[in-house]
């Protein structure tokens, strides 16, 4: 490949190792540790199926190992490996996936035995993200996490002994840099940059955040697992746009859209990158300032595919996803998806989970409930505030009128009090109109 003319995005995504000229032919590869059943390993690896199939590969084969803890050279044994090895060759497989991380060491070893391309979970979710990033945070975001991912992993060529700069008076003593440390060196400058990049666009993100604050609207954010129909629901809420595909997170830019509750108050509706088990926390890292969508919301919509077979461990991942990111106070709403396709199993989970509504995003089955005690949520999270507004200020009560619910208006000599319930944003901004 010529890469002359590729941007920096481009050439970092050149990295990933999943050809999609062609369909890769691959073997998937687990190692069960001490304390996990065999249900959660085949489950985890009929996921990585689908990651690899949304990568544009083919699985060809799937290997299981049990052990206590990993091997140091191949994470797999000495044994397994040289299985597995046999196993490429029956197969003429391309690739072997592993579904736990592999240290850099771990993946150059296999690679030297297998003669053939080995890398983990992470590297494949980070292909997809570099083929579905659009916007020019989110391809900054996907290439610092690759670059992230490539550095440790940068490995001396057959001529990386040789240096590329030779010195003059004293060059016996040492020559100058290798290809390997410039290389590095280079992929660290591109770090510095991106993160500086990232920086600069967070700072516009918080501007834009207070600017909405300022709006006195409440933020909500739907939160849930790849695929779990979070852009679906936003569509059919708002009539966003945003595209919607039955592929694993075909959504990672952030939309926001306003919504008109049944009380007729509005709010600001965001949608958010899907989680899913194991998330590199690379990519936690580099999509922070994206995942702040959650951390700062008033509330959010936590959406799960109550068609999986596992909806308990993808409401888990997510939780812990929320965790990393400092969401987790942030109350919740959880919401199970697809109830057209699996009614019982929904009406099942929502008994497990008190509170909880179910929709279908498809066909619009559910929404009126759903908007329904979304509203009363939010509702019960402001406070009823009292004010006391002179007749000639018509704005005042047309503010709180749209910023908020407005319970209740008397009159007086003076002018109108008005009960209403605000937001801190709205309260503060009407603070002289305010009765202690």
């Amino acid at each position: 490949m010529n890469t002359s003319n590729l941007t920096p995005y481009q050439e970092a995504l050149g990295s990933t190792l999943i050809d999609r000229t062609v369909r890769e032919k691959i073997v998937l590869v687990a190692v069960g540790l001490q304390g996990v059943d065999e249900a959660a390993v085949d489950a985890s690896l009929d996921e990585l199926e689908l990651l690899v199939d949304t990568a544009g590969a083919d699985v060809v084969a799937r290997m299981v190992q049990r052990r206590e803890s990993p091997d140091h050279t191949w994470y797999i044994g000495k044994g397994k490996v040289e299985e597995l090895k046999q196993i490429c060759l029956a197969f003429d497989a391309d690739t072997v996936v592993f579904d736990n991380e592999l240290a850099p060491a771990q993946q150059y070893n296999l690679e030297k035995v297998l003669g053939r391309t080995a890398i983990d979970r992470t590297a494949v979710i980070l292909d997809i993200f570099g083929q579905n990033a659009h916007t020019l945070e989110g391809k900054a975001q996907v290439e610092l996490a690759l670059l992230r991912y490539r550095l440790p992993r940068l490995r001396r060529g057959k001529n990386a002994n040789l240096s590329q700069q030779r010195g003059g008076v004293g060059a016996r003593f040492g020559g100058g840099e290798t290809k390997l440390e410039v290389d590095r060196r280079r992929i660290m400058r591109r770090i510095t940059k991106l993160e500086g990049d990232l920086r600069q666009l967070a700072d516009t993100r918080s501007l834009q955040r207070k600017s909405r604050g300022r709006s006195g609207l409440a933020n909500v954010a739907i939160v849930g697992y790849t695929n779990a129909g979070k852009s679906s629901l936003l569509n059919r809420l708002t009539d966003a746009g945003v595209l919607v595909e039955d592929r694993l997170f075909a959504t990672l830019d952030p939309t926001t859209r306003r919504l008109s509750l049944p009380g007729g108050e509005p709010v600001l509706l965001s949608d958010t990158v899907g989680f899913v088990r194991n998330l590199p926390h690379g990519l936690v890292e580099a999509f922070k300032g994206t995942l702040e969508v959650a951390a700062r919301a008033d509330y959010l919509v936590h959406v799960v595919d109550s068609s999986v077979a596992d909806p308990q461990g993808q409401i888990n991942a997510v939780r812990t996803v929320l965790d990393e990111i400092d969401a987790a106070a942030v109350p919740e709403l959880l919401v199970f998806n697809k109830f057209d396709l699996v009614p019982d199993e929904a009406k099942l989970l929502m008994e497990d989970h008190p509170g909880s509504v179910a929709v279908s995003a498809a066909t619009g089955d559910g929404i009126d409930d759903f908007l329904r005690v979304l509203s009363d949520r939010l509702r019960a999270l402001t406070a009823i505030v009292e004010l006391a507004i002179p007749y000639e200020r018509g704005d005042i009560l047309a503010s709180v009128h749209r910023e908020g619910e407005v319970v209740s208006i008397g009159e007086t000599d003076a002018g109108f009090v008005v009960r209403a319930r605000l937001a801190d944003a709205s309260k503060g901004r009407l603070a002289e109109f305010v009765v202690d």
